[in-house]
């Protein structure tokens, strides 16, 4: 799936993180970081990327606890996959390659990661795209029964441990199955999908997901506070798109509540479930060129 996208790996406190990178370094546009989502890869941008690098370029990396970066023991709180740690390692990535300024793309979690990259890094994000989340903290002050039933992952990978590790270790390709079966799948690429599972097994990689879970629920939530009571809000131009047919888009108003969360918002529901870069890539390459263009 990476014929012109060369592999690369960055350290940053210890922790070894992958990433890819392909297309022009001279473009004069900024250079477009890709991140991806539970319980995906970088493997989920394989329909998007190739034709993003055509004219700018581009950078998708695996999240610390995903793919093929590392699974760092989470620590107490599960500090070492809050957010803003994620965020440090998006910028460190970045600056090794030479980007002080870019731009992003991100999907599920990796939005999540995005959110606060853009609220701690301001300097460093020129616009950001965000795929089929609402802020973390307006989605747990808004859960319903409807959110809680449709989300489980959200509440089941919290739990104290060792017991949604020990659940998922008993047969983590049946987790994984199970977890993306129930909101579609018949659109995945099979080489993604053999990315994913052998992703997933991965030694280490159940406590890296619920670590990333806890961290949402517990320290990302504090920050998010912080933030809302310092007055702090995103300023780069953010675009949101969320899938019509997903539960983002039934169970709560994403522009509505990105508006209440950031400067210069724009967004849309799109004909789509929950994975939208692998559903409808070209409404994704059509909503990014336009976006992301709007900078030059």
């Amino acid at each position: 799936m990476w014929t012109d996208f060369q592999p690369l790996t960055v350290q940053r406190d210890g922790v070894t993180l992958f990433a890819r990178q392909g297309g022009p370094s001279d473009s004069g546009r900024p250079p477009l970081l890709l991140l991806h989502g539970h319980p995906q890869t970088m493997a989920m941008w394989h329909r998007v990327a190739p034709t993003l690098a055509k004219t700018r370029r581009v950078v998708l990396m695996d999240l610390r606890g995903y793919g093929d970066s590392d699974r760092p023991p989470a620590g107490e709180g599960s500090a070492a996959y809050a957010k803003r740690e994620m965020a440090k390692d998006a910028v460190a990535l970045m600056q090794s390659l030479g980007h002080e300024r870019f731009a992003v793309l991100a999907h599920d979690r990796g939005a999540r990661v995005a959110h606060r990259l853009a609220l701690d890094h301001p300097q460093a994000v020129t616009r950001l795209m965000l795929l089929d989340i609402a802020p973390t903290l307006a989605m747990y002050e808004g859960t319903t029964e409807a959110f809680a039933r449709a989300y489980w992952h959200w509440f089941f990978l919290i739990q104290p441990a060792p017991l949604p590790e020990r659940l998922i270790e008993a047969d983590p390709i049946a987790y994984l199955r199970d977890g993306m079966g129930r909101r579609g799948g018949h659109f995945f690429d099979k080489r993604a999908w053999a990315e994913y599972e052998r992703c997933f097994v991965r030694p280490g990689t159940a406590a890296a997901v619920c670590a990333d879970y806890r961290a949402s629920a517990g320290i990302d939530l504090e920050h998010d506070r912080a933030d809302r009571a310092a007055g702090r809000r995103v300023s780069s131009p953010l675009r949101v798109l969320w899938g019509a047919n997903g539960v983002v888009g039934r169970c709560f108003d994403p522009l509505a509540l990105w508006q209440a969360a950031a400067e210069h918002v724009s967004g849309r529901a799109v004909d789509s479930g929950h994975y939208i870069a692998e559903e409808v890539p070209e409404v994704v390459l059509g909503e990014a060129q336009a976006f992301f263009n709007e900078e030059q």
